[in-house]
Order: structure tokens, then sequence, then C-alpha cells
């Protein structure tokens, strides 16, 4: 698991149970992507609640959780 903390304390994960985050302090979790399956098995990451909407369908969830986790080390996008 990757934690990035910027300056200013803040941390920033694609949360997993590697880590209890609790141990850090105060959590405010976010949704940073849905990553869901179409009727035909292919995985879709979608980034509207951080980034950039639907992308190309990937085989499987492991490789659709790819993007979430470039974005998140990308950190914050203007706009």
């Amino acid at each position: 698991m990757n934690i990035l903390v910027a300056p200013d304390g803040t941390a920033r994960c694609v949360y997993g149970e590697a880590v209890d985050l609790r141990a850090l302090g105060h959590l405010e979790l976010r949704r940073a992507s849905f990553v869901e399956p179409d009727v035909q098995g292919r995985w879709h990451a979608d980034l509207s609640p951080v980034s950039t909407g639907w992308r190309r369908p990937d085989r499987d969830q492991r490789s659709a959780l790819t993007r979430p986790r470039a974005v998140l080390r990308a950190g914050p996008q203007p706009g």
C-alpha cells in the first residue's frame, strides 16, 4: 500500500486492509473511483470523482485498478 502524505499532513491512498489507517488519526474517506464489470466480464474504472470518466475496458479487476492508483500518485488535478 502506498500512502502519500502532503506537506499539510493530509494523506491519500487507495484503501486496502494492509494498514489499519485508524492508527494514523482522524479519517475522512472519499471514493476516488468506481471499478465495475460489464456484461462481457470486462472491468471499467470510472474516475469521475477525482479525474476523468470511463476509460478503456480491462480484462480483470486488478488491471482496472491500475488507473485509479496512477491518478492518486499524480495528485490533485486542477479544475
